[in-house]
């Protein structure tokens, strides 16, 4: 099953795509590689969709559904950079930061919305190499930003 079929068969929308900024780009590919730059749980304009640092303001859960959505987000720019999710053989490598109160120290399980959701997306070629990064602050206090590389096809396949 394609990643694009996966996608409805399980009745996932995804949002409307981050757009490039200024001086910098939300994916860039070099060979068969796409470096896509920290997405968090955005709407529309930048606007937070949800705010708070773990093990103050939110859960765990709240903040693995945090992860979960900076996903979609992060699947919907890579849709928009690809035409298509159907191009990517793998998730290669992720990158993520936890806007942590003083003491919380388990920004993993929050990050596992993230890596879950890739698993269910993907299926085996979901699976990846991941860092959990406890972070003081991140932009407009959202609770994540991840950023992530992704394997594709190459561009003559």
């Amino acid at each position: 099953m394609t990643p694009e079929t996966r996608l409805r068969a399980l009745g996932i929308e995804l949002p409307p795509p981050f757009a490039d900024e200024a001086n910098r780009v939300r994916a860039l590919r070099s060979g068969n590689l796409v470096f896509m730059s920290g997405h968090g749980p955005l709407g529309p304009g930048n606007v937070p969709l949800v705010t708070g640092k773990l093990g103050r303001d939110l859960t765990i859960a709240q903040g693995y559904a945090a992860a979960r959505l900076t996903g979609l987000c992060v699947l919907s720019t890579l849709r928009r950079y690809l035409g298509s999710l159907d191009p990517v053989t793998r998730v290669v490598r992720v990158q993520g930061f936890v806007n942590c109160a003083p003491g919380f120290n388990t920004p993993s399980d929050v990050l596992h919305g993230f890596s879950d959701l890739m698993v269910e997306i993907f299926g085996e070629s979901g699976r990846h190499t991941r860092a959990a990064i406890g972070a003081a602050e991140l932009y407009a206090d959202i609770p994540v930003e991840i950023e992530a590389t992704f394997e594709v096809a190459p561009l003559d396949a």
